[in-house]
């Protein structure tokens, strides 16, 4: 792949990275989390890497150890607003105009990062209802983080609020079960039905389970158009063990066919991110909106 334009522009899509994180340190920390940053990992590092590596355009996720607070996300997405999208760490009685003004910060969609909890918010309760129904509205979509069993109960909540939902890391089935675990086979389903799409990332979180096995799962219930694919960097607590050259090595071994991969790396996270219109129309849109 071509290198992209230095900068904050960048002349067409080349290819999207669907997962990555900005970090610092001395940012305030959530007191439940599972993990935490080892090192800082600036705006200007990970486009320097983008570079590098001939990708045109990202999606950051907010990581769930700064719970709602997403300054250092949203920084970074107007330093490149033509480059960068985000996910975004919100509570449940975020208003529709703050999640307006988000979106035109260059937010995409809201990430739900329930990994590793023994209790889940109830997505049929009222708060979350109202707080779909806002996503839904203003065109964003759902990231969902969540360990395969556990994804059983709560994709189907989330798919009859009618948002698109995008799920993170393969759908982190249980590697003692495979594409036989229960959660995967629901996402499978949601795959066929065309309003979820699941990122090729991250092998290395799967429990020592060669991926290729859900990969080709995929592909086979939505085939490409519902996949992206993502690096995970700077990949926390992974750090020293992963290289971003890896991460698309990875991908050309899952997915050999060149049109197929075009697909997962440009045509689909274009349209499903909104890197085919600029911020601006979608501020406009928010403008007109009563």
């Amino acid at each position: 792949m071509a290198s992209p334009p230095r900068g904050s522009v960048a002349a067409k899509v080349t290819a999207v990275d669907a997962h990555a994180h900005v970090l610092r340190r001395d940012a305030p920390l959530v007191a439940e989390r599972h993990s935490k940053p080892l090192r800082d990992a600036t705006v200007e590092d990970y486009i320097a890497v983008l570079d590098a590596h001939g990708v045109s355009h990202a999606l950051l996720t907010a990581p769930s150890f700064y719970g709602p607070d997403n300054s250092l996300l949203l920084e970074a997405l107007d330093g490149y607003p033509m480059r960068l999208r985000g996910t975004v760490i919100v509570n449940p009685d975020l208003d529709e105009r703050a999640l307006g003004h988000l979106a035109r910060r260059g937010v995409a969609g809201i990430r739900l990062n329930w990994v590793r909890r023994d209790a889940l918010p109830d997505l049929r309760s009222a708060d979350y209802r109202a707080l779909l129904e806002r996503v839904k509205t203003l065109g964003l979509h759902v990231e969902l983080y969540l360990e395969g069993p556990k994804l059983a109960h709560a994709l189907p909540a989330l798919r009859a609020s009618g948002v698109r939902v995008v799920v993170d890391h393969f759908g982190a089935p249980d590697p003692a079960q495979g594409t036989d675990d229960p959660g995967f086979r629901v996402l499978l389903d949601a795959v066929r039905a065309g309003d979820t799409y699941v990122k090729l990332s991250a092998p290395y979180r799967l429990g020592g389970v060669d991926p290729q096995r859900y990969v080709d799962a995929l592909l086979d219930a939505g085939g490409p158009a519902q996949l992206v694919w993502a690096s995970d960097w700077p990949f926390v607590s992974f750090e020293d063990a992963i290289t971003y050259r890896q991460c698309l090595d990875w991908l050309a071994a899952w997915v050999p066919d060149e049109v197929a991969r075009r697909t997962i790396l440009v045509d689909t996270p274009r349209r499903l991110f909104g890197f085919d219109r600029p911020l601006s129309t979608r501020a406009r849109e928010e403008e007109m909106r009563p």
